[in-house]
């Protein structure tokens, strides 16, 4: 278990922090307050999701730029209105939540954000100011620049976890070689392996607690796996099975 100094209160959990993957995919209902609510009734109280930006500037929590491979809708969530968003239905059940709705509704939850896309920067960070919830939100993506961009407009009080350049430079540094590091991240949020080369091993895990960052890996759905990556001293686990995670930590005696 990692020892590393908690440098952001949304990073307050004792023990490896179990993240609810679109609030768990493998039961086809991600990213709704249904999938969310069954994560929350299991015990999860972080819960990762996306949001991407209407035409009308409302964030939903969704993961692909249109509305085509998960719902009954289709077109591109920034080129449709949100009442048009609306009426679309995950799996033809479940409606597409605006991310103030899971903010309300769910308050005890800690959301893991993919800022999806550009447009979605600003009306994020004028809702978390709004609401106050600032210790509720860790912002990643894949983009360095988007992520920067956030903790520039927000500063320390807004929790960032590392972009695809981030990332690729820590893993360098574990390897010896130097490479510049964004010192406002508070995590490293990484595939255990990518392109066949592999992520998180212990000279990463090593490197990023030197440096105060949490290591959580995406997306891990094998138990084997699950224990292999808590072994190496992970910090936190993203899953589509969460009952499949819980087993596992209950088993290692660290589920809270």
């Amino acid at each position: 278990m990692s020892t590393t100094r908690i440098r952001h209160p949304y990073l307050d959990h004792p023990g490896p922090i179990p993240f609810a993957h679109r609030g768990g995919a493998a039961d086809g209902l991600e990213n709704t307050v249904r999938q969310f609510r069954r994560a929350v009734e299991l015990g999860y109280r972080y819960i990762e999701t996306d949001v991407h930006a209407t035409r009308d500037g409302k964030l939903v929590a969704f993961h692909d730029a249109t509305l085509d491979r998960v719902t009954d809708g289709a077109g591109r969530i920034a080129d449709l209105l949100w009442d048009d968003v609306r009426h679309a239905r995950v799996a033809g059940k479940e409606p597409v939540p605006l991310f103030e709705e899971l903010l309300e509704t769910f308050p005890e939850v800690r959301w893991n954000v993919d800022l999806k896309a550009e447009p979605a920067l600003h009306p994020f960070l004028e809702l978390i100011e709004r609401t106050g919830a600032w210790d509720r939100v860790c912002v990643g993506s894949f983009s360095e620049a988007r992520v920067v961009r956030a903790q520039r407009l927000a500063g320390p009080r807004l929790a960032t976890s590392y972009g695809t350049r981030g990332v690729l430079n820590l893993r360098l540094r574990s390897w010896g070689v130097p490479a510049a590091l964004r010192r406002s991240a508070v995590a490293a949020q990484v595939p255990e392996a990518q392109s066949g080369i592999q992520v998180v091993d212990h000279r990463f895990v090593r490197a990023a607690h030197a440096r105060g960052l949490q290591v959580h890996v995406w997306t891990i759905n094998d138990p084997d796996a699950m224990h292999r990556l808590l072994d190496l001293g992970v910090d936190g686990i993203m899953t589509d099975h969460i009952d499949t995670l819980r087993k596992v930590l209950e088993d290692r005696g660290v589920w809270v």
